[in-house]
């Protein structure tokens, strides 16, 4: 794979860039009531609620990926990215491992996460990764185009 992921700033340059790309893919597949990623904060990682990672290759940044603590066991995954040209290189799947081991160092013991029905790589990803299919909850339980997946994970 090539890359190094690390925390950084979800405000950073950086972080906007990334995820920004993420936000424009996902309008051209959803309507803005089916789009989520909005509703993650810098504030909802501070304090050890959570952390934001990039994954760069020779200083660049290619991908990304959050995670944020809904309760004392479970904490969610958000905005995950890789730019398409790095696409299928393993970029994802450590970006993932990576938010796995911030999880287990927070305690949790179950990540869950929402996706979309036409992001089928992504989908492809979290089966392969041992995420399995759940009802949705929270404000993706009404959102029709929704999949919601968990992981149960050792702390």
């Amino acid at each position: 794979m090539g890359a190094h992921i690390a925390t950084e700033p979800f405000d950073s340059d950086d972080a906007h860039r990334l995820v920004g790309r993420l936000d424009a893919g996902l309008a051209e597949l959803y309507p803005p009531e089916q789009r989520f990623g909005p509703n993650l904060k810098a504030e909802d990682l501070d304090a050890g609620r959570g952390a934001f990672l990039v994954a760069r290759s020779d200083g660049e940044a290619i991908g990304c990926g959050a995670i944020r603590l809904l309760d004392r066991g479970t904490a969610e995954i958000k905005r995950m990215y890789v730019e398409p040209a790095r696409r299928g290189q393993g970029v994802g799947r450590a970006v993932l491992a990576e938010l796995e081991r911030v999880g287990a160092g927070m305690g949790v013991s179950r990540l869950v996460l929402e996706t979309g029905i036409h992001q089928h790589a992504a989908i492809g990803l979290y089966r392969s990764a041992g995420f399995v299919p759940i009802d949705c909850w929270g404000e993706y339980a009404t959102a029709a185009t929704s999949v919601c997946f968990e992981k149960r994970i050792r702390r």
